[in-house]
């Protein structure tokens, strides 16, 4: 293919210090253009999106994407690509155009996964409420750490994220699983010792888990597979940690089973009302129970992918347009649209 003439829009207010990087990262190749709008109101996306080969963004509006005759890549940066499936879906009836993730944030997300159990398990939140009341030296009598060796953790999925989870706790003296839905898809080497479920497998792999760790994508399939029956097979030393969508787990079955301590507590950083309204003391909350209320879960407010500023996370992206440039057929993340990830 020739190298020539290959034009990107990336349809957002790119800031000036991605922009220098991108531009910097794709110099070498020729004649590439790359459209960073000024403006991206309608009528301007509109006017050049019959030029793009490859359109990059988040929640670009259907008309603009249609208008896009020539685009044959339609790149995300972000992994939650649900709300992109059903247009794609239809849109590749008449013609081929790929959806691609990224999945650049994938070391920050289990960065903060660990983060959030290891908060949870040394108690790092109630103490330092204590220390900031003057309150020295709180101890085991009012929140004892729970060791972590020889804990059997489950990883539900095993996408970019767990298997970095995986690799960050592979120190701790720990047992492993994975279930996955294909396990004829890479990575088949693992940094421990593993034991496999598929999915026809949640009750068997979840009565063998005592630490789930949540970081499967949001489809038909996942949405509420995680409900009253499924916690309670962590048995009341379970702990339960979601970084994918709040979603997975059933919001009203999570909050039961840690009021009643069905199982010992939750990290959680994927929620249920994302334009939640403010109550009577102007608060905002994005669930329906009062999880502030307990004292065995640690809250996160949807902020694992950060730093949104690391210029690192958009690697994936600049070698998807390469890879394009070059007349490559194979790029990274491209996703199923059946499987919807």
């Amino acid at each position: 293919m020739n190298l020539e003439g290959k034009t990107v829009l990336f349809a957002w207010n790119v800031n000036q210090r991605l922009k220098s990087y991108l531009e910097t990262k794709l110099r070498a190749i020729t004649n590439l253009n790359l459209i960073f709008p000024d403006s991206i109101e309608d009528e301007v996306l509109l006017a050049v999106a019959p030029s793009v080969d490859i359109m990059v963004g988040w929640r670009v509006k259907d008309e603009i994407k249609l208008a896009a005759k020539k685009m044959r890549l339609f790149i995300n940066p972000g992994v939650g690509i649900k709300h992109h499936i059903e247009f794609f879906k239809k849109l590749n009836e008449e013609k081929r155009v790929l959806l691609i993730n990224g999945h650049g944030n994938a070391y920050f997300t289990a960065q903060h996964t660990v983060a959030l159990l290891l908060s949870f398990m040394n108690k790092i939140i109630p103490h330092h409420i204590w220390m900031t009341e003057g309150k020295w030296r709180m101890g085991d009598n009012e929140a004892v750490s729970i060791p972590l060796r020889y804990r059997k953790i489950g990883l539900l999925g095993y996408g970019h994220i767990n298997q970095l989870v995986h690799q960050f706790l592979q120190g701790f003296n720990v047992e492993f699983a994975i279930l996955r839905n294909d396990w004829s898809k890479p990575p088949m080497d693992f940094p421990t010792p593993i034991q496999r479920f598929n999915s026809s497998e949640l009750n068997e792999f979840l009565d063998w888990s005592d630490i789930l760790i949540i970081a499967v994508p949001e489809t038909t399939s996942t949405i509420g597979m995680i409900g009253a029956n499924e916690i309670m097979r962590l048995g009341e030393d379970g702990i339960l940690i979601n970084v994918s969508r709040g979603s997975i787990v059933q919001e009203a079955d999570l909050f039961t089973a840690l009021e009643k301590r069905i199982i010992a507590g939750a990290g959680i950083d994927v929620w249920y009302n994302y334009s939640p309204e403010a109550n009577n003391n102007k608060k905002k909350y994005p669930f329906s129970y009062p999880f502030y209320e307990l004292d065995n879960i640690v809250l996160s407010p949807h902020r694992a992918a950060s730093p949104f500023s690391d210029l690192e996370r958009w690697d994936e992206v600049i070698e998807n347009i390469k890879r394009f440039c070059r007349g490559e057929t194979e790029f990274l993340n491209v996703v199923d649209l059946d499987q919807e990830y």
